[in-house]
C-alpha cells in the first residue's frame, strides 16, 4: 500500500521505481526475449533486398588534339555546383529511365508490376477507397513508378562524383541497372555533343560562303575608293599627303636649325674681329687649314725675333725683316678670317632661302592633307567594314574546322566517366537481422520498464510523503530497523585518527589500543530523530560523531545521516573509522575509493563521493589504501571538510572511538558539533568523554542513543 494519505505533498521515489522493475525482472526478461523473437521471425519472413552502386565523375573530357586552353575553358563550367545538380536531375529524367527499362526488358519482370504484387491488406485498402488501385495506371507508368522507387541518384558531398544506387530482390539486377544507367547517360551525353557538332557544321557552311562574298566586296570597295581619291597607302599606315607633310615639317625644322647655327657662328666671328680679340678660340677659324698654317708661321717668326733680340739691336736689318714678315702674316690671318666669316654668312643666307622654300611647300601640302583627311573618313569606314567581315569569316572558318573534326563518335567523349562500377552484392541490404533484433529487444525492454514504473506511480508505491509528521514517523521506523539490525558490540578497531597518534607512539615502542570489552545494558533515552531535528535547527556545517562502543555507534550515525537526508537536508557522511562499518552499511561493500585513497593521491576528489543505496545521503568510504601512509597527509583533512561544507548542508564525520586529540586534528573550531553516538549508554564512558571535551574547550557536545522518544527529544548540550 501507499503511504500517502489525504492531500499530502509527495515526491517520486526513484529508488522504489528501480526496485519495482528489479522485482519484476523475470517478467521483463521474458517480454524482452519475446519481442526479440518476434522481431527475428519477422525479419526472416521479409524478402531480402539487395543494393548496388555505380559512381560517375563529372569532369571535362576533350579529344587528344584539343588544346589545353579549350580544356581549361570548359573545366570552369563543369566545376560549378549547379552544373553537377543539373547532371543529377538528368540522370533521373524520364527519357533516360525509359531507355534503360527498354534495354533491360523490365516490363516482363513481376517485381516492377504493382498489380502482380498485390496483398490482402492492399486489396482491403483499395476496396475502402483508402488506396489507389495500381490497375488505374497504364503498365508503362507502373513500371516507371516502381523503377523510380528503387532508384537513388545523389551527389557525393564535397565532390563532383554522382552516385547511382538501385535496390532489387535480384542481386544480379541490382548491379546491372546502375551500370546500364551510367552507360546510357554517357551515350546520351556523347550523342548530344555529336548532334551539336553536326548542327553547327550544317549551319556554318552557307554562312561561310556568304561571308566570303561580303569580304571580297568590301575589300574591292576599299581599293576603288583609294584610287579615286589618291589615298595611296604608306609604310606608316597613313596616306601619302600626310606622310609628305610630315617629311617637309621635319626638313623645315632641320633647315631652321642650320640657319640659326650659321648666324650664331657668323656673329661670333664678327664680334671677335670688331673687338680685336684673338680668334684662336673660335671653332670655325681654328678648323681652317690656311689659318693653321699661318698660325704656325707666325709662331715661328715670333720665336726667331725673340731669339735675335738677345744678341741684336732693334734697328738691326735682320730684326726689321722678321718684323715685316710677322706683320704680313698677321694681315694674311685677318684676311683669311674675313673669308671664313663670308663663308659662314653665305651658309646662313642659303639656309634662309631653303627655309622660305620649305614653308611654301608645307603650306601647299597642308591644303592637300586637309582634303585627304576628309577623304580618309570614308576610307576608314570601308576598311572597318571589311575588317569586321574578315574577322567574322575567320571565326566561322575556325568553328567549322573544329566541328568537322569532331564529327566522329570517338572524337566527342562525354564530360563524365565511370569511376566505380556496380558489382553483384552478396549480403542483402534489407533486412539486417541482428540490428533489427537488438533494436526490438532494447525497445521492448524500455517500454516494459516504463510500463512497470507507471504502474508503480499510479499505485502510489513510488510516492513518498513530504509532511514532517510522516517523515518523522518513517525516520523513526527506519532508525529502529537499522539499530536492531546492527551486529552485537564487538571490540572496536582503531580509528583512522588514532592511527596517526600510534605512528608517533611507535617511535617510543609503545602502542596504545583502547578496548571496550563489555556492552552497556542501560537503555538510551536520546533519540536519533531528536538529534536530527537539533542539527537541522542549528544549521551546523560540521558534526563529528564519536562512537566509544564501536560499530553500534557507527550504525546509529548512519541512521542519523539517513534521517537528515529523508528530511531534505543535503548530508554527506565521512567514514573515518578503523573498521569501515559505515561503509558496509551504506555501500554494501568496501571496494570503493575513499578517504585513504584521496590522502594517498590514488583517487580524485570527485571519485570518492558515493550515494547511499537506501537514502539520498552521500558518503565517503574508508578506502582501500594503507591507513598509516594515508594519515601522514592528515593535515589535508581540514581542507577536505571545508570543501565538503561548501557543497552540503551538513558534513557528518564518523570517527569511531576517537579522543579529543584526534578530533582537534580535524578542525580548529571549538564550536563544532560533537555527537557521542552510544546506542546503549555506558555512564562511565559518557562522563569521561563529556569531561575530556569540556576540558578541551568544545562548546557543544550532544548525546545520541539508538532509541526514539515519543515526545520531544532531549539533547544534552555541554556549554563551555
Amino acid at each position: 500500500m501507499s503511504g500517502v494519505t489525504g492531500n499530502q505533498d509527495v515526491d517520486i521515489d526513484l529508488a522504489q521505481l528501480v526496485r519495482g522493475v528489479w522485482a519484476r525482472r523475470l517478467k521483463v526478461v521474458a517480454i524482452t526475449l519475446l519481442g526479440a523473437g518476434v522481431a527475428f521471425a519477422g525479419a526472416k519472413m521479409i524478402s531480402p533486398k539487395y543494393r548496388s552502386e555505380t559512381r560517375i565523375l563529372i569532369e571535362p573530357r576533350a579529344p587528344a588534339f584539343a588544346t589545353a586552353q579549350a580544356t581549361d575553358a570548359n573545366a570552369g563550367q563543369l566545376l560549378d555546383e549547379l552544373n553537377i545538380s543539373s547532371q543529377v536531375q538528368l540522370l533521373q529524367s524520364a527519357d533516360l529511365i525509359k531507355l534503360v527499362i527498354s534495354s533491360q526488358k523490365l516490363y516482363d519482370l513481376p517485381e516492377f508490376d504493382a498489380a502482380a504484387n498485390s496483398s490482402a491488406l492492399g486489396d482491403i485498402l483499395i476496396a475502402l477507397h483508402l488506396k489507389k488501385s495500381p490497375l488505374a495506371n497504364p503498365p508503362e507508368e507502373r513500371v516507371i513508378d516502381a523503377f523510380v522507387e528503387r532508384l537513388q541518384v545523389y551527389q557525393v558531398p564535397g565532390s563532383r562524383v554522382i552516385g547511382i544506387t538501385f535496390t532489387s530482390k535480384d542481386p544480379a539486377l541490382a548491379a546491372t541497372i546502375p551500370n546500364a544507367m551510367a552507360a546510357a547517360y554517357l551515350a546520351k551525353q556523347s550523342g548530344a555533343k555529336l548532334d551539336s557538332n553536326s548542327e553547327a557544321t550544317r549551319w556554318l557552311e552557307p554562312e561561310i560562303e556568304n561571308l566570303r562574298t561580303k569580304v571580297s566586296d568590301a575589300e574591292q570597295k576599299v581599293a576603288e575608293y583609294r584610287a579615286a581619291h589618291g589615298l595611296l597607302p604608306t609604310t606608316g599606315g597613313g596616306n601619302f599627303q600626310t606622310q609628305q607633310l610630315n617629311d617637309i615639317s621635319a626638313e623645315l625644322t632641320r633647315v631652321r636649325g642650320e640657319r640659326a647655327n650659321a648666324e650664331a657662328r657668323a656673329q661670333s666671328v664678327r664680334n671677335a674681329l670688331s673687338s680685336g680679340e684673338a680668334s684662336d678660340t673660335l671653332q670655325d677659324i681654328m678648323s681652317s687649314q690656311s689659318i693653321q698654317r699661318l698660325k704656325g708661321t707666325e709662331s715661328g717668326l715670333q720665336s726667331q725675333i725673340s731669339d735675335l733680340q738677345t744678341s741684336l739691336l732693334n734697328n738691326h736689318p735682320r730684326l726689321k725683316s722678321l718684323r715685316a714678315q710677322l706683320a704680313d702674316i698677321k694681315t694674311q690671318i685677318r684676311q683669311e678670317t674675313q673669308k671664313i666669316l663670308a663663308s659662314i654668312e653665305n651658309e646662313a643666307k642659303v639656309a634662309t632661302l631653303r627655309e622660305q622654300e620649305l614653308e611654301q611647300q608645307s603650306n601647299k601640302v597642308k591644303a592637300n592633307s586637309a582634303q585627304a583627311g576628309e577623304d580618309e573618313v570614308g576610307l576608314n569606314a570601308l576598311e572597318r567594314e571589311a575588317a569586321a567581315q574578315r574577322q567574322l569569316l575567320e571565326t566561322y572558318l575556325s568553328r567549322f574546322r573544329e566541328a568537322a573534326s569532331r564529327a566522329d563518335k570517338n572524337s566527342s567523349p562525354a564530360d563524365a566517366r565511370i569511376v566505380s562500377t556496380a558489382v553483384q552484392p552478396v549480403d542483402p541490404y534489407f533486412p539486417k537481422v541482428i540490428p533489427i533484433v537488438v533494436v526490438a529487444a532494447l525497445a521492448t525492454f524500455i517500454m516494459t520498464s516504463i510500463a512497470i514504473m507507471l504502474a508503480e506511480l499510479f499505485s502510489g508505491r513510488a510516492l513518498r510523503p513530504t509532511s514532517s509528521a510522516e517523515v518523522e514517523e518513517r525516520i523513526e521506523r527506519e532508525t529502529v530497523e537499522v539499530v536492531v539490525a546492527a551486529p552485537p558490540a564487538r571490540v572496536p578497531a582503531q580509528s583512522m585518527l588514532a592511527v596517526q597518534q600510534e605512528e608517533k607512539d611507535e617511535q617510543e615502542d609503545e602502542v596504545a589500543v583502547d578496548l571496550v570489552p563489555e556492552q552497556p545494558e542501560e537503555e538510551n533515552e536520546f533519540s536519533i530523530a531528536s538529534v536530527a531535528h537539533y542539527l537541522i535547527g542549528s544549521r551546523a556545517p560540521l558534526a563529528i560523531a564519536i562512537s566509544p562502543t564501536g560499530d553500534n555507534g557507527s550504525a546509529a550515525t548512519v541512521a542519523l545521516a539517513r534521517t537528515l537526508a529523508s528530511a531534505g537536508s543535503r548530508v554527506v557522511l565521512v567514514d573515518m573509522t578503523g573498521s569501515g562499518h559505515p561503509t558496509e552499511l551504506m555501500a554494501q561493500g568496501r571496494s570503493l575509493p575513499g578517504v585513504t585513497d584521496l590522502l594517498c593521491g590514488e583517487a580524485a576528489f570527485g571519485d570518492t563521493i558515493h550515494g547511499d543505496y537506501l537514502s539520498d545521503a552521500h558518503f565517503i568510504p574508508q578506502g582501500s589504501s594503507d591507513m598509516r601512509r594515508a594519515m601522514r597527509g592528515a593535515d589535508r583533512l581540514s581542507l577536505l571538510l571545508d570543501a565538503l561544507s561548501s557543497a552540503y548542508d551538513l558534513v557528518l564525520v564518523e570517527s569511531g572511538a576517537a579522543d579529543v586529540a584526534g578530533v582537534s586534528k580535524l578542525t580548529q573550531s571549538k564550536t563544532v558539533e560533537i555527537i557521542l553516538s552510544m546506542p546503549e549508554i555506558v555512564e562511565e564512558e559518557f562522563v569521561a568523554a563529556m569531561t575530556s571535551f569540556e576540558e578541551a574547550g568544545y562548546e557543544r557536545v550532544v548525546l545520541m542513543s539508538g532509541g526514539n522518544a515519543d515526545g520531544n527529544a532531549t539533547v544534552a548540550q555541554q556549554a563551555a
